[in-house]
């Protein structure tokens, strides 16, 4: 059985655990903040980042959401997620990139520091300016979401891949936070309430990180 070391905000951690359920690989969930600085976690990933997925029959620790990603890929055939030609492939690696770089820089990086590392970790209230920025930021990502879906059926072609998956992920924790206005975003909301009413993004929507509590639209599939 694999293990997950995560917290319910971890974007890249969701990633993850939408792709295994996508695929039907079974795991459990260990919760791990890298900010308690806990010398068990750091001796699993010396970067002392989340996701870490561990295999303690096989002695195997996987650490970094793509390389467990690319790993999962290589190793389970069900429900393949960097899928069709070399084209195809390279497409969806682009938008992998795009979400978990620049979405996670300009919107859920931001937003996680503002909305829940200052207020559990931090004790100190958020600053107002960089939050609008986020949202600013956000708006511009979900821009470029409505017309891949004005183009495609999913963002990367024709089938849904990784690119969904970890766009979703960075999006879920935005929208957790109050960082999305879905206004004037008809394609990438329809989108995203595609994903939502999946079976793989139900425990997401369910778990809660201690003392933030979503949107009341957060869970509702319809919403």
């Amino acid at each position: 059985m694999w293990h997950l070391y995560q917290f319910p905000l971890c974007p890249f951690s969701r990633k993850v655990r939408l792709l295994m359920s996508e695929k039907g690989i079974g795991y459990e969930l260990w919760r791990a903040n890298p900010w308690d600085g806990s010398e068990d976690f750091w001796r699993l990933n010396p970067a002392g980042r989340t996701p870490v997925l561990r295999d303690e029959a096989k002695d195997l620790t996987l650490c970094d959401s793509g390389a467990i990603c690319e790993y999962l890929e290589e190793t389970v055939d069900r429900v393949p997620m960097i899928n069709g030609t070399a084209a195809s492939r390279a497409e969806i690696r682009r938008l992998v990139a795009l979400f978990d770089e620049n979405f996670f820089l300009d919107v859920t990086m931001p937003l996680l520091h503002e909305k829940m590392k200052k207020r559990i970790v931090m004790r100190q209230p958020p600053n107002g300016g960089i939050l609008r920025e986020a949202m600013k930021a956000a708006h511009i990502h979900l821009e470029y979401i409505d017309w891949l879906r004005m183009n495609r059926p999913w963002l990367a072609g024709a089938q849904m891949s990784l690119a969904d998956l970890a766009a979703a992920a960075q999006i879920s924790v935005a929208d957790y936070l109050g960082g999305i206005d879905w206004a004037g975003h008809e394609q990438a909301h329809d989108w995203y309430l595609t994903l939502k009413c999946r079976p793989s993004f139900r425990p997401l929507l369910a778990e809660r990180m201690e003392v933030i509590q979503p949107p009341l639209h957060y869970s509702n599939p319809d919403g």
